[in-house]
């Protein structure tokens, strides 16, 4: 385990874990390349890096699934629950649909899988930073059939205002993006987000950007 008590605030603040130290040598060496990462811990396993929030405080959490013990999606379920609201990527060799729907129903805020090319791991961790959803392109399918409806698609009576804000959901833009795109305010955005998830029965944005990749049309 190793930590850094640099801060330097114009860089995000980034904790490695998986219990492979060839891996988080890898993936460190090439995110400290880039002059925006600040890689502030690394961590074998779940519990430590539940150990270590409160004294590193990073503002990402780049997550391997397959460790001993406790596994990526338990670590990402326990950081939620002590109350850790940063950036969660699950960073893996796994595209079996349960860790997928169970991460993201969990709170994680990607699935990335690592057979990416680096260049797009360093792009995908910079728009997660930015409050997108990002998921490996070659899990679309899986995240669809993961949550798509036994039945087909729920009758939901959605407006063309709501419709607009569930595309670029799916888009992977911000509340704020929203906004800026639709000409309205990022709290109206947050209203319009909150009742199409009600009307939906969806708990998440997440569930959201999934399910009108499944049932909406572009």
């Amino acid at each position: 385990m190793n930590t850094s008590s640099a801060d330097t605030p114009t860089r995000a603040r980034i904790l490695l874990v998986d219990d492979h130290p060839m891996m988080r040598r890898g993936i460190r060496q090439l995110l400290e390349l880039e002059d925006d990462f600040l890689i502030v811990g690394e961590a074998n396993n779940g519990e430590e890096a539940l150990s270590l929030i409160d004294s590193v405080q990073p503002q990402l959490i780049l997550l391997d699934n397959n460790m001993p013990q406790m596994n990526g999606v338990e670590t990402l379920k326990r950081l939620r629950q002590v109350g850790y609201t940063g950036k969660i990527l699950l960073f893996t060799v796994s595209d079996a649909e349960r860790d997928v729907r169970d991460a993201l129903r969990f709170g994680a805020d990607g699935y990335l899988l690592k057979d990416m090319e680096p260049e797009k791991l360093i792009q995908q961790v910079r728009e997660a930073l930015q409050g997108e959803l990002v998921i490996s392109p070659t899990l679309t399918r899986v995240l669809a059939q993961a949550l798509r409806e036994p039945q087909g698609a729920p009758q939901v009576e959605l407006t063309e205002r709501e419709r607009q804000v569930l595309k670029m959901i799916a888009g992977g833009n911000s509340n704020k993006m929203i906004g800026r795109k639709l000409g309205i305010t990022e709290g109206t955005v947050k209203v319009h987000v909150k009742n199409l998830l009600h009307k939906l029965g969806l708990r998440s944005r997440v569930e959201a950007a999934v399910w009108a990749m499944e049932h909406v049309q572009n």
